[in-house]
């Protein structure tokens, strides 16, 4: 009988999937409306929330989604590429460098976002803050970042493939139940201090994630409409 080890907790599941489909949203508001700047602003808004809450989880939420339990060093990267390191229940080094790097993109979109001003039909809440000149620089970079979201994205979806389909490892799945099912074959290949703690997902993990979920969506909510 597989051995079932819950890994993600819902507030880092929901937080993917929000991002996902939010992200989803900003590219085709922005990319096949030509009037939607404002819904393209609003999905930008969700996600600036999105990032402030996984920042803050990372460092508070259950053992597998704190940053402390994924960061990669230059042996761990190396051992890992080298097939020397044992299988991570979570974020495995190179999964790791994923993670954060699609973090720090995305919080550049968001925060260039801030600062974009079209002079047609939006202006970010930031924009009237800062001159002209860096207006335009702030925008020229949140344009030229989309790039670079587009190229990780597409690596992220690719690495998915890859593991699917030459190391029969389901990446997605743990990510839409949480869990993952470890066969009693491969318990060797895990790290114990893994195999022994679940991350936390009951009801005082989860009520602590709705609530700052709450108060950043406020908080944003307040400084985009003062």
């Amino acid at each position: 009988m597989k051995k079932i080890i819950r890994v993600w907790d819902l507030p880092i599941r929901l937080f993917h999937w929000l991002l996902v489909a939010c992200i989803i949203g900003s590219l085709v508001s922005i990319h096949l409306f030509d009037s939607a700047v404002e819904l393209h602003a609003y999905f930008g808004y969700c996600i600036l929330t999105l990032l402030v809450f996984r920042v803050i989880w990372g460092f508070v939420g259950s053992r597998h989604a704190r940053f402390a339990s994924f960061v990669p060093n230059r042996q761990s990267i190396l051992n890992y590429l080298q097939d020397k390191s044992p299988r991570f229940l979570g974020h495995n080094p190179i999964g790791a460098l994923s993670v954060f790097a699609l973090l720090f993109v995305l919080c550049v979109q968001v925060v260039t976002g801030l600062f974009v001003d079209d002079e047609i039909a939006f202006q970010g809440p930031l924009a009237k803050y800062v001159p002209s000149a860096v207006v335009s620089f702030l925008s020229e970079i949140h344009e030229g970042n989309q790039v670079i979201i587009y190229t990780l994205i597409t690596i992220h979806i690719a690495a998915i493939w890859y593991y699917k389909k030459f190391k029969g490892e389901n990446l997605i799945k743990p990510m839409i139940t949480g869990d993952k099912e470890i066969d009693p074959s491969e318990e060797a290949r895990y790290l114990p201090s893994d195999l022994g703690h679940s991350s936390k997902d009951g009801a005082l993990q989860r009520g602590l994630a709705l609530l700052l979920l709450s108060l950043i969506a406020v908080a944003v909510g307040y400084f985009i409409t003062r």
